[in-house]
């Protein structure tokens, strides 16, 4: 078995959003949101921490209020995906003068093969302070190696600084809790996948991954197919492939020269998109899922992106740069064309944004412009490959219903239109606790993980009773409820109707009330200095068919939701 190194910058999502926004190291700091990309909107919780931050007491999933009042002085930071991976370029540059070859699983995580490294600088050891050393030195910013046989026990040894004897994996992931198989997902969209799985694996008594690593291989591959596989594999401490260079077949490889260049990332992935749906394409017409995905990109003369440790010099005297991300491949169902296109992009935010193309040594304290800047040259030429093909998961959909492809097909479609339009643009519904129509939903960035508004769970005294209403107008509606007479209705303080409602009219329509019930008073926040909120709701049948839901507020009626 390949020995794997593993290079970890603890908290990189923080540390990458500290850098961006010039503040100091030692400040505490949190980023909030789910990492989807677009920032984070109030109500989000802690994704990720600094260490000064959870010193005081400040921990992942805590809500921004519950963060603040552990440590009032915390800087909270949205998360960014294109911002992590842009950020972490230069330590891939440092880490590649170590060792060539590398990975990146995923911002803040690199991947190396150990083997012939570890005999060039005479150890393991010796190869991990180099690594280090390197990175220190070249960017300013603390990691971890890790050296292990098989993914997962590199990756944990990355997290405890250790170097792991050959043969000893299994032994070092015995005891460990079913949950860390997360710290092994390189793609952010399986992190839910994989949680959802160890819980259901955690509630069956399969507690540690030795648990998980001692059942048949047979009986888990069909009772929880290839995701099973997968991590029992890595719980046995294996591998699904090590990290080393194969050639690649030329029909699973695309390439397109830019003509006109592409100075700007919108422009260079406008290209990119187009390319990476049609390595899609090749690969769901054979059936097959990449491990890795091989980013080349070749600039024009009279410049350079960091090409001197990337590639060679062309004759034309431009330079050829090389990234190669790990994927999850088929444990995760394989990479969608929208994903491909995210790891292009933020790959090529890294090579052309003169903060992150700065030469090795250069040291970050330049800040863009400066003489110790690349002159960042445009991109003439750009290639995707996939490496590491593997059988895509197969899957038989359903006839009818969510398993028919339907929900799948609706979600990728949104999914690029947010990825054109940005992470606010797209927003899905959520419920959460209140009392009133409006207060029991919010709008959440699509595909955003929820938990972070009030728990629908909890008793919520003076709600409204059941049925929910079905739509919520964009604006309450002004109307006027009336008797037999046509006289107001109005409830008083002490909830007695000065009459029965006959009539709802608001601006466009008139229609006479069959039903009604009600009212129902709502007082909040009696105590605060402008007094609060103080509503009485009225639910009514009109005999055009519809059903309201009526709200009274300083003696004026208004639609606030209606019912099917």
């Amino acid at each position: 078995m390949m020995r794997t190194a593993v290079l970890w910058v603890p908290d990189w999502p923080v540390v990458a959003a500290l850098a961006v926004a010039g503040l100091d190291a030692h400040v505490p700091a949190a980023v909030l949101g789910a990492r989807s990309g677009g920032g984070t909107g109030a109500g989000h919780s802690v994704v990720a921490v600094s260490a000064v931050a959870r010193a005081q007491g400040v921990r992942r999933g805590m809500r921004r209020r519950q963060a603040q009042e552990r440590c009032p002085e915390v800087v909270l930071l949205p998360a960014d995906d294109a911002r992590d991976a842009r950020e972490f370029e230069p330590v891939a540059l440092a880490a590649e003068t170590v060792v060539a070859g590398l990975e990146v699983a995923r911002p803040g995580l690199l991947l190396l093969p150990a083997d012939g490294a570890a005999r060039y600088h005479g150890s393991e050891l010796a190869l991990a302070r180099a690594l280090v050393g390197a990175v220190a030195e070249r960017t300013g910013y603390e990691s971890q190696v890790g050296v292990a046989d098989g993914l997962l026990a590199a990756v944990l040894a990355a997290r405890e600084d250790a170097v792991v004897p050959a043969g000893g994996s299994p032994a070092f992931l015995a005891d460990r809790p079913v949950g860390e198989l997360v710290h092994a997902t390189c793609d952010p969209g399986g992190v839910a996948a994989v949680r959802e799985a160890a819980g259901l694996w955690w509630r069956l008594g399969l507690r540690t991954l030795g648990d998980l690593a001692r059942l048949p291989g047979p009986s888990v591959q069909a009772r929880f197919g290839d995701q099973g596989a997968w991590a029992q594999r890595l719980a046995r401490g294996e591998d699904l492939r090590p990290p080393a260079r194969r050639r690649v077949e030329a029909d699973l490889a695309v390439a397109e020269e830019l003509d006109p260049p592409a100075l700007r990332v919108d422009v260079a992935t406008f290209a990119a998109r187009r390319l990476a749906t049609e390595l899609y394409d090749l690969l769901a017409a054979r059936g097959l899922a990449c491990g890795r995905l091989r980013i080349t990109a070749r600039t024009a003369a009279g410049g350079d992106l960091g090409g001197d440790d990337l590639g060679g010099d062309l004759d034309d005297g431009g330079a050829v740069l090389e990234r190669v991300w790990r994927t999850d491949d088929g444990a995760a169902g394989g990479m969608s064309a929208a994903r491909i296109t995210d790891r292009v992009r933020w790959q090529l935010e890294g090579w052309l944004t003169a903060a992150s193309a700065r030469r090795p040594g250069s040291g970050r304290g330049s800040g863009p412009g400066t003489a110790a800047d690349p002159v960042v040259a445009p991109i003439v030429y750009l290639a995707l490959a996939a490496e590491d093909v593997v059988p895509a998961t197969t899957h038989q959909p359903g006839l009818w219903g969510a398993d028919a492809g339907e929900d799948a097909r609706a979600r990728r479609a949104l999914g690029r239109v947010q990825g054109l339009l940005g992470g606010h643009a797209v927003l899905s519904v959520e419920l959460q606790g209140g009392r009133g129509p409006r207060d029991r939903v919010r709008l959440v960035p699509f595909g955003t993980e929820g938990g972070a508004g009030r728990d629908p769970g909890l008793p919520w005294p003076g709600a409204l009773p059941s049925p929910a209403p079905a739509g919520l107008p964009d604006e309450p509606v002004p109307a006027r409820v009336l008797d037999a007479a046509g006289r107001d209705v109005v409830v008083d303080a002490r909830l007695a109707m000065s009459g029965e409602p006959a009539v709802v009219r608001d601006a466009a329509t008139v229609a006479g009330v069959t039903g009604w019930a009600g009212p129902w008073p709502l007082a909040e926040r009696w105590w605060s200095a402008g007094g609060g909120a103080r509503r009485v709701y009225l639910q009514a049948v009109l005999d055009d068919g519809r059903a309201l839901l009526l709200a009274q507020s300083g003696g004026a009626w208004q639609v606030e939701a209606f019912y099917d």
